[in-house]
């Protein structure tokens, strides 16, 4: 334990530069724990501050850059992949497409905050096309005010963290196996969900093969469109006679899905 603290103060600026731009790109990597170590590190004098948090703020901007670019160049493909990589495939998307929506740029001033949003809102504006310009201030404003929060906690409470540090210290490596353990059974468990939801799913499943076929055939079949309005905006084809009621619609508009047929639902 004490060699990873004294490889944690060497390279202090390369681990927590690291350690944010693991954690914006969407690796399992908590960068939290580092945010408030830096904190404290400043407040000893052993981190210079505008060079800490200009190096963070490089790192955050710099991977949402990146899933910026792939989702200006690949579309809603890249909603897709993070869904399915996703250890909560029914919620990773459908938060951050709300709130994009109804707050557009301003958005991404919160997104470090909230979990999940922080990876999914940099595709989502180069989705909808947000000027670079646009987007790298807002994302940049966002950054600072999210290593400005956990960052000053961490000055603020510094003694007390290096106190909790001395005392993992003296306890050994049996707390970081402790901690290793918790993080590993807190992804069984998301996983073992996911695998649940998605078995689930497929109960009740139709393949678009079956569906083409049906329809060619003049079955009578009610297709609904549930994507979310941010996700059709961006690719507004659909299957032909298909009606568009948004998930978050269907408790108020189900008055508009004919009755005594078969319904077939699908989205992303």
């Amino acid at each position: 334990m004490e060699d990873v603290l004294d490889f944690v103060l060497r390279y202090r600026y390369l681990v927590l530069f690291g350690f944010v731009f693991a954690e914006q790109i969407g690796l399992p990597v908590p960068a939290l724990p580092f945010l408030l170590a830096a904190g404290a590190l400043v407040r000893t004098g052993q981190l210079h501050l505008g060079l800490a948090l200009a190096l963070a703020v490089a790192a955050s901007v710099l991977s949402d850059l990146l899933w910026y670019q792939l989702g200006r160049r690949r579309g809603i493909k890249v909603l897709n992949l993070l869904c399915r990589i996703s250890l909560e495939p029914d919620s990773c998307v459908r938060r951050t497409e709300d709130l994009f929506a109804r707050h557009g740029a301003r958005s991404l001033l919160v997104a470090k905050f909230l979990p999940g949003f922080n990876t999914v809102a940099p595709p989502l504006a180069g989705i909808f096309g947000m000027r670079l310009s646009r987007f790298l201030i807002y994302d940049a404003l966002g950054a600072l005010l999210w290593l400005t929060a956990f960052g000053g906690l961490g000055f603020v409470f510094g003694h007390q963290l290096e106190e909790l540090s001395q005392r993992i210290a003296e306890l050994g490596s049996s707390v970081g196996g402790l901690l290793l353990a918790i993080l590993v059974l807190y992804i069984l468990v998301k996983y073992v969900q996911r695998q649940r939801f998605l078995r689930e799913l497929r109960i009740a499943r139709i393949t678009p093969a079956e569906l083409q076929n049906r329809l060619t055939q003049g079955e009578d079949i009610v297709v609904v469109d549930l994507r979310h309005s941010v996700e059709f905006e961006a690719e507004p084809e659909s299957i032909p006679g298909a009606l568009h009621v948004p998930v978050e619609e269907v408790d108020t508009r189900t008055g508009e899905i004919p009755q005594g047929q078969e319904i077939v639902l699908f989205c992303t």
